[in-house]
This record gives structure tokens, C-alpha cells and sequence, in this order.
């Protein structure tokens, strides 16, 4: 609960005209699943999931940012283009 709290402070939203809690931060979430037979030499079986939430893509002449918050758009619309590549 520590590490979730911690993490939820460094989230970013703002509002824009599309959406009032707009995110302005990707968000990165690693679970680490062990499973183990019971009994002496029981295998062990591992599993990793990883959720990912990116920060939304706007149209910047549809979200009404002007300034700090239109940077910020260019830069998170930028991040995005660049995971598709």
C-alpha cells in the first residue's frame, strides 16, 4: 500500500477541455508471481505482468492548452509516437 501511495503523489493530471483529469504521466506497474508445488522438490513456476498505462493522446487543437500544458502534450504525443516505432 506504501509503494501504491507513493506512486499515486508522483501522478500527474491536469484538465483540458477533453477530459478533466486528463493524465499527464505514464504509469508502469510490475507484478512478480511465484508459485511453488508443496512437498521437498516441489517445482517452482514464475510468472511476470506488467500493466502499463500511457498518459492519453490528445488533439492539441481540440484540449484548449496553451503554454506549460500544450509542451506537455507535444512531449507525452511525442513518447507515444515514439513506442510505435
Amino acid at each position: 500500500e506504501k509503494l501504491m501511495q507513493q506512486g499515486l503523489a508522483s501522478r500527474q493530471t491536469a484538465a483540458t477541455n477533453m477530459n478533466e483529469h486528463s493524465s499527464r504521466s505514464h504509469s508502469i506497474f510490475s507484478i512478480k508471481v511465484r508459485q511453488k508445488e508443496e512437498g521437498e522438490g516441489g517445482r517452482s513456476l514464475f510468472a511476470n505482468i506488467n500493466l502499463v498505462d500511457l498518459a492519453g493522446s490528445e488533439r492539441q487543437s481540440k484540449t484548449g492548452a496553451a503554454g506549460d500544458r500544450l509542451k506537455e502534450a507535444s512531449s507525452i504525443n511525442k513518447s507515444l509516437s515514439a513506442l510505435g516505432n
